[in-house]
Protein backbone atom coordinates (compact mmCIF):
# COMPACT_ATOMS: atom_id res chain seq x y z
CA UNK A 1 0.00 0.00 0.00
CA UNK A 2 1.43 3.25 -0.89
CA UNK A 3 0.03 6.83 -0.32
CA UNK A 4 0.18 9.94 -2.37
CA UNK A 5 0.27 13.22 -1.47
CA UNK A 6 -1.92 15.02 -4.42
CA UNK A 7 -1.14 18.42 -6.37
CA UNK A 8 -2.83 21.34 -5.26
CA UNK A 9 -2.73 24.45 -7.47
CA UNK A 10 -1.70 27.51 -5.13
CA UNK A 11 -2.36 25.43 -2.10
CA UNK A 12 0.21 22.27 -1.71
CA UNK A 13 3.81 24.55 -2.80
CA UNK A 14 7.03 23.64 -1.08
CA UNK A 15 6.18 24.83 2.07
CA UNK A 16 2.98 22.90 2.93
CA UNK A 17 4.52 19.76 1.40
CA UNK A 18 7.09 19.66 3.70
CA UNK A 19 4.80 20.30 6.16
CA UNK A 20 2.41 17.20 5.27
CA UNK A 21 5.37 14.91 4.23
CA UNK A 22 7.47 15.51 7.73
CA UNK A 23 6.20 12.13 9.49
CA UNK A 24 6.87 10.38 6.26
CA UNK A 25 3.72 8.83 6.09
CA UNK A 26 3.31 9.72 2.49
CA UNK A 27 5.00 7.77 -0.09
CA UNK A 28 5.24 10.35 -2.96
CA UNK A 29 4.31 13.80 -3.74
CA UNK A 30 3.77 15.59 -6.84
CA UNK A 31 4.08 19.33 -7.75
CA UNK A 32 1.74 21.56 -8.68
CA UNK A 33 1.53 21.78 -12.37
CA UNK A 34 4.12 23.24 -14.66
CA UNK A 35 1.96 24.61 -17.54
CA UNK A 36 3.56 23.79 -21.65
CA UNK A 37 2.01 26.28 -23.88
CA UNK A 38 4.67 27.55 -26.31
CA UNK A 39 8.16 26.57 -25.63
CA UNK A 40 10.89 24.55 -24.01
CA UNK A 41 10.85 26.73 -20.44
CA UNK A 42 14.20 27.42 -19.40
CA UNK A 43 15.84 25.74 -16.74
CA UNK A 44 14.89 28.13 -13.36
CA UNK A 45 11.44 27.39 -14.44
CA UNK A 46 11.37 23.62 -13.53
CA UNK A 47 13.56 24.41 -9.93
CA UNK A 48 11.16 27.11 -9.03
CA UNK A 49 7.87 24.90 -9.27
CA UNK A 50 10.19 22.38 -7.47
CA UNK A 51 12.30 24.27 -4.92
CA UNK A 52 13.50 21.00 -3.76
CA UNK A 53 15.39 19.99 -6.35
CA UNK A 54 18.23 21.46 -4.55
CA UNK A 55 17.72 18.29 -2.21
CA UNK A 56 17.83 15.71 -5.00
CA UNK A 57 14.22 16.37 -5.44
CA UNK A 58 12.83 15.59 -2.27
CA UNK A 59 11.12 16.91 0.68
CA UNK A 60 13.23 17.38 3.83
CA UNK A 61 12.00 14.42 5.24
CA UNK A 62 13.46 12.49 2.39
CA UNK A 63 9.56 11.84 0.24
CA UNK A 64 9.92 11.70 -3.21
CA UNK A 65 8.85 15.22 -5.56
CA UNK A 66 7.40 14.22 -9.17
CA UNK A 67 7.05 16.57 -11.46
CA UNK A 68 3.95 17.11 -12.96
CA UNK A 69 3.19 18.69 -16.18
CA UNK A 70 0.26 20.38 -18.22
CA UNK A 71 -0.70 21.62 -21.75
CA UNK A 72 -1.74 19.37 -25.54
CA UNK A 73 1.26 20.46 -28.10
CA UNK A 74 2.68 16.32 -27.66
CA UNK A 75 6.54 18.44 -29.32
CA UNK A 76 6.53 20.60 -26.36
CA UNK A 77 4.99 18.67 -24.20
CA UNK A 78 7.87 15.71 -24.92
CA UNK A 79 10.87 18.14 -24.59
CA UNK A 80 9.70 19.73 -21.83
CA UNK A 81 9.57 16.20 -20.27
CA UNK A 82 13.12 15.24 -21.14
CA UNK A 83 14.38 18.55 -19.70
CA UNK A 84 12.95 17.78 -16.47
CA UNK A 85 14.20 14.40 -16.36
CA UNK A 86 16.96 15.56 -17.34
CA UNK A 87 16.99 18.16 -14.36
CA UNK A 88 16.86 15.06 -11.90
CA UNK A 89 13.20 14.31 -11.66
CA UNK A 90 12.56 11.48 -11.10
CA UNK A 91 9.34 10.72 -11.88
CA UNK A 92 7.25 12.73 -14.84
CA UNK A 93 3.55 13.09 -14.07
CA UNK A 94 1.04 14.35 -16.75
CA UNK A 95 -2.22 16.48 -15.70
CA UNK A 96 -5.82 15.55 -17.46
CA UNK A 97 -7.46 16.35 -14.39
CA UNK A 98 -7.31 20.14 -13.68
CA UNK A 99 -10.84 21.23 -14.13
CA UNK A 100 -10.15 24.75 -14.04
CA UNK A 101 -12.19 26.97 -16.96
CA UNK A 102 -8.79 28.74 -17.58
CA UNK A 103 -6.68 25.47 -17.84
CA UNK A 104 -9.32 23.85 -19.73
CA UNK A 105 -9.59 26.79 -22.79
CA UNK A 106 -6.51 26.66 -23.06
CA UNK A 107 -6.36 22.96 -24.13
CA UNK A 108 -4.74 21.78 -20.76
CA UNK A 109 -6.50 19.32 -17.94
CA UNK A 110 -9.23 17.67 -18.23
CA UNK A 111 -11.00 19.01 -21.04
CA UNK A 112 -8.57 16.64 -23.39
CA UNK A 113 -10.86 13.74 -21.70
CA UNK A 114 -12.78 14.17 -24.57
CA UNK A 115 -10.53 13.19 -26.98
CA UNK A 116 -8.33 9.68 -26.25
CA UNK A 117 -6.39 10.17 -29.27
CA UNK A 118 -5.24 13.04 -28.61
CA UNK A 119 -4.10 12.01 -24.94
CA UNK A 120 -2.50 9.27 -26.85
CA UNK A 121 0.22 11.53 -28.98
CA UNK A 122 0.18 13.64 -26.01
CA UNK A 123 1.84 10.69 -24.18
CA UNK A 124 3.61 8.48 -26.90
CA UNK A 125 5.77 11.79 -27.65
CA UNK A 126 6.51 12.17 -23.91
CA UNK A 127 7.56 8.80 -23.31
CA UNK A 128 9.72 8.59 -26.31
CA UNK A 129 11.72 11.66 -25.04
CA UNK A 130 12.29 10.75 -21.89
CA UNK A 131 14.93 8.22 -20.53
CA UNK A 132 13.61 5.06 -20.35
CA UNK A 133 14.84 4.54 -16.19
CA UNK A 134 12.05 7.79 -15.90
CA UNK A 135 8.30 6.80 -14.91
CA UNK A 136 5.88 7.85 -16.84
CA UNK A 137 2.42 8.80 -14.76
CA UNK A 138 -0.47 10.30 -15.37
CA UNK A 139 -3.45 11.71 -13.33
CA UNK A 140 -7.07 11.80 -15.19
CA UNK A 141 -10.93 12.40 -13.74
CA UNK A 142 -13.65 10.14 -14.74
CA UNK A 143 -14.80 12.45 -17.98
CA UNK A 144 -15.50 16.06 -18.82
CA UNK A 145 -19.39 16.02 -19.33
CA UNK A 146 -20.08 12.48 -18.34
CA UNK A 147 -17.99 9.40 -18.17
CA UNK A 148 -18.38 7.34 -21.79
CA UNK A 149 -14.98 7.95 -22.60
CA UNK A 150 -12.99 6.99 -18.99
CA UNK A 151 -11.93 3.23 -20.21
CA UNK A 152 -10.83 4.66 -23.24
CA UNK A 153 -9.16 7.46 -21.98
CA UNK A 154 -7.39 4.65 -19.50
CA UNK A 155 -6.38 2.07 -22.26
CA UNK A 156 -4.99 5.12 -24.31
CA UNK A 157 -2.83 5.96 -21.47
CA UNK A 158 -1.64 2.69 -21.12
CA UNK A 159 -0.87 1.90 -24.69
CA UNK A 160 0.91 5.44 -24.63
CA UNK A 161 3.44 3.51 -22.57
CA UNK A 162 2.70 5.66 -18.67
CA UNK A 163 4.06 3.43 -15.55
CA UNK A 164 0.81 4.50 -13.33
CA UNK A 165 -2.35 6.21 -13.63
CA UNK A 166 -4.28 8.07 -10.48
CA UNK A 167 -7.64 8.38 -11.46
CA UNK A 168 -10.22 11.17 -9.50
CA UNK A 169 -13.57 9.38 -9.53
CA UNK A 170 -15.38 12.58 -10.62
CA UNK A 171 -15.58 14.20 -14.13
CA UNK A 172 -14.71 17.82 -14.76
CA UNK A 173 -18.44 19.05 -14.82
CA UNK A 174 -18.66 17.20 -11.06
CA UNK A 175 -15.86 19.11 -9.81
CA UNK A 176 -15.84 18.27 -6.43
CA UNK A 177 -19.19 17.59 -5.34
CA UNK A 178 -19.96 14.55 -3.24
CA UNK A 179 -19.85 11.51 -3.79
CA UNK A 180 -16.58 10.24 -5.72
CA UNK A 181 -17.53 7.02 -7.98
CA UNK A 182 -14.93 5.03 -6.66
CA UNK A 183 -17.04 2.24 -8.08
CA UNK A 184 -15.69 3.59 -11.75
CA UNK A 185 -11.85 3.19 -10.56
CA UNK A 186 -12.61 -0.27 -9.66
CA UNK A 187 -14.14 -0.38 -13.48
CA UNK A 188 -11.18 0.69 -15.29
CA UNK A 189 -8.70 -0.80 -12.72
CA UNK A 190 -9.96 -4.69 -14.10
CA UNK A 191 -8.98 -3.63 -17.51
CA UNK A 192 -5.63 -2.35 -16.94
CA UNK A 193 -2.56 -3.48 -16.16
CA UNK A 194 -0.69 -0.88 -15.17
CA UNK A 195 -1.10 0.08 -11.36
CA UNK A 196 -3.88 2.23 -10.66
CA UNK A 197 -4.20 4.82 -7.75
CA UNK A 198 -7.35 6.09 -6.71
CA UNK A 199 -8.16 9.54 -5.59
CA UNK A 200 -11.15 11.30 -4.60
CA UNK A 201 -13.56 12.16 -1.17
CA UNK A 202 -11.33 11.04 1.20
CA UNK A 203 -11.41 13.11 4.31
CA UNK A 204 -11.38 10.41 7.60
CA UNK A 205 -9.57 6.50 8.08
CA UNK A 206 -13.42 6.15 7.58
CA UNK A 207 -13.63 7.12 3.83
CA UNK A 208 -9.73 5.24 3.21
CA UNK A 209 -11.23 2.01 3.66
CA UNK A 210 -14.41 2.61 1.59
CA UNK A 211 -12.35 4.34 -1.00
CA UNK A 212 -9.80 1.00 -0.80
CA UNK A 213 -12.84 -1.82 -0.66
CA UNK A 214 -14.66 -0.03 -3.69
CA UNK A 215 -12.17 1.15 -5.41
CA UNK A 216 -10.09 -2.20 -5.19
CA UNK A 217 -7.01 -0.05 -5.22
CA UNK A 218 -4.19 -0.71 -2.92
CA UNK A 219 -2.43 3.16 -3.57
CA UNK A 220 -4.31 5.92 -2.25
CA UNK A 221 -3.90 9.87 -3.07
CA UNK A 222 -4.84 11.93 -0.52
CA UNK A 223 -5.70 16.38 -1.26
CA UNK A 224 -7.60 18.18 0.67
CA UNK A 225 -8.24 15.70 3.08
CA UNK A 226 -4.24 15.68 3.88
CA UNK A 227 -4.95 19.37 4.02
CA UNK A 228 -7.97 19.53 5.97
CA UNK A 229 -6.55 16.65 8.61
CA UNK A 230 -2.34 16.85 8.79
CA UNK A 231 -2.51 13.37 10.65
CA UNK A 232 -4.42 11.66 7.92
CA UNK A 233 -1.93 9.55 6.35
CA UNK A 234 0.19 8.85 9.25
CA UNK A 235 -3.19 7.84 10.54
CA UNK A 236 -3.50 5.54 7.51
CA UNK A 237 -0.02 4.01 7.49
CA UNK A 238 -0.60 3.17 11.14
CA UNK A 239 -3.81 1.20 10.41
CA UNK A 240 -1.81 -1.90 9.08
CA UNK A 241 0.43 -1.51 12.56
CA UNK A 242 -2.10 -1.74 14.64
CA UNK A 243 -1.48 2.06 16.03
CA UNK A 244 -3.98 4.86 16.22
CA UNK A 245 -2.99 8.27 16.00
CA UNK A 246 -4.98 11.28 17.22
CA UNK A 247 -5.75 14.13 14.30
CA UNK A 248 -3.93 16.45 16.73
CA UNK A 249 -5.93 19.65 18.36
CA UNK A 250 -6.58 23.18 17.33
CA UNK A 251 -3.60 23.99 19.36
CA UNK A 252 -1.06 21.70 17.37
CA UNK A 253 -2.82 23.76 14.38
CA UNK A 254 -2.21 26.85 15.61
CA UNK A 255 1.49 26.25 16.07
CA UNK A 256 1.48 24.40 12.58
CA UNK A 257 0.18 27.31 10.98
CA UNK A 258 2.93 30.02 12.84
CA UNK A 259 5.64 27.56 12.02
CA UNK A 260 4.57 27.65 8.27
CA UNK A 261 4.37 31.42 7.81
CA UNK A 262 7.23 31.75 9.16
CA UNK A 263 9.23 29.51 7.16
CA UNK A 264 7.73 30.68 3.83
CA UNK A 265 8.62 34.35 5.05
CA UNK A 266 11.89 33.66 5.56
CA UNK A 267 12.25 31.51 1.95
CA UNK A 268 11.41 35.11 0.77
CA UNK A 269 7.71 34.82 0.26
CA UNK A 270 6.45 36.60 2.22
CA UNK A 271 3.87 38.39 -0.79
CA UNK A 272 1.96 34.91 -0.32
CA UNK A 273 2.48 33.77 3.55
CA UNK A 274 -0.85 35.33 4.88
CA UNK A 275 -2.78 34.12 1.47
CA UNK A 276 -1.98 30.49 1.83
CA UNK A 277 -2.83 30.41 5.63
CA UNK A 278 -6.32 31.37 4.85
CA UNK A 279 -6.22 28.91 2.42
CA UNK A 280 -5.92 26.61 4.84
CA UNK A 281 -8.09 27.74 7.30
CA UNK A 282 -11.13 27.07 4.83
CA UNK A 283 -10.12 23.37 4.63
CA UNK A 284 -8.87 23.13 8.55
CA UNK A 285 -13.06 24.31 9.12
CA UNK A 286 -14.18 20.69 8.30
CA UNK A 287 -12.17 19.07 11.24
CA UNK A 288 -11.87 21.99 14.12
CA UNK A 289 -15.02 23.97 14.85
CA UNK A 290 -12.33 26.56 16.27
CA UNK A 291 -10.92 27.55 12.92
CA UNK A 292 -14.60 29.17 11.79
CA UNK A 293 -14.10 32.01 14.04
CA UNK A 294 -10.80 32.50 13.75
CA UNK A 295 -10.79 32.34 9.96
CA UNK A 296 -13.59 35.28 10.16
CA UNK A 297 -10.84 37.02 11.82
CA UNK A 298 -8.07 36.30 9.82
CA UNK A 299 -9.99 36.96 6.44
CA UNK A 300 -9.55 41.03 7.52
CA UNK A 301 -5.66 40.20 7.79
CA UNK A 302 -3.80 41.82 5.18
CA UNK A 303 0.14 41.26 5.84
CA UNK A 304 2.25 38.11 7.15
CA UNK A 305 3.32 40.20 9.61
CA UNK A 306 -0.69 40.82 10.90
CA UNK A 307 -1.24 36.74 10.27
CA UNK A 308 1.86 35.94 12.09
CA UNK A 309 0.24 38.84 15.18
CA UNK A 310 -2.64 37.13 14.82
CA UNK A 311 -1.55 33.48 15.56
CA UNK A 312 0.40 34.48 18.41
CA UNK A 313 -2.49 36.16 20.16
CA UNK A 314 -5.19 32.97 19.20
CA UNK A 315 -2.21 30.55 21.11
CA UNK A 316 -1.71 33.03 24.05
CA UNK A 317 -5.91 33.18 24.51
CA UNK A 318 -5.47 29.41 23.86
CA UNK A 319 -3.31 28.57 26.61
CA UNK A 320 -4.80 31.45 28.84
CA UNK A 321 -8.28 29.75 28.03
CA UNK A 322 -7.49 25.99 27.51
CA UNK A 323 -10.52 23.58 26.42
Amino acid sequence: MKLALAPMEGLIDEHMRAFLTRDRAFDHCVTEFLRISDQLLPKRVFQRICPEHRNDWKTPSGTPVHLQLLGSDPLLMAQNARRGALLGAPVIDVNFGCPSKTVNSNRGGSVLLQDPQEIYDILIAMRQAIPPHVPLTAKMRLGYEDKSLALDNALAMEAAGIDALCIHARTKVEGYKPPAHWQWIAKIKEQVKIPVTANGEIWTLEDYKKCQQVSGCDDIMLGRGAVASPNLALQIKSLAAGKEIKIGDWHTRLHDMLQMIRETIDCGNSKFAAGRIKQWLVYLQRGYPEASPFFQRAKRVKTSLQMIELLEQEIADFNGHPT
